[in-house]
């Protein structure tokens, strides 16, 4: 009996907890589904974003491109002109290119 009863639990358990699930995916409208463990990454306007984050710097063209490539891979771009790069996480301060040197704007 008490197994019986605890299987009845755990049904209704793993029922309550998936329609919760899929109420948390219906709410994140503003999210994409990328990549092969499917999770919800939200979405980044880069363009906008690096636009600003590159207006002051010496070479805007190349300060947009890395920046660009920076935002798509992270989904981060830091508030401001310059610093505030470990807001974006590791994936953006780690990122280097070739020679090791920063990439990341």
């Amino acid at each position: 009996m008490s197994s019986r009863l605890l299987l009845i639990f755990t049904f209704f358990l793993f029922c309550l907890l998936q329609v919760s699930s899929d109420i948390d995916i219906e709410d994140h409208q503003n999210q994409v589904v990328k990549g092969g463990n499917r999770r919800l990454l939200p979405y980044v306007d880069c363009g906008g974003l690096c636009k600003v984050r590159c207006s002051k710097h010496s070479r805007p063209n190349l300060c947009s491109r890395a920046c660009g490539t920076c935002c798509m891979r992270c989904k981060c771009v830091p508030p401001g002109t310059f610093g505030n790069r470990e807001i974006c996480g590791k994936c953006y301060t780690d990122m280097t290119t070739h020679g090791n040197k920063t990439k990341c704007p």
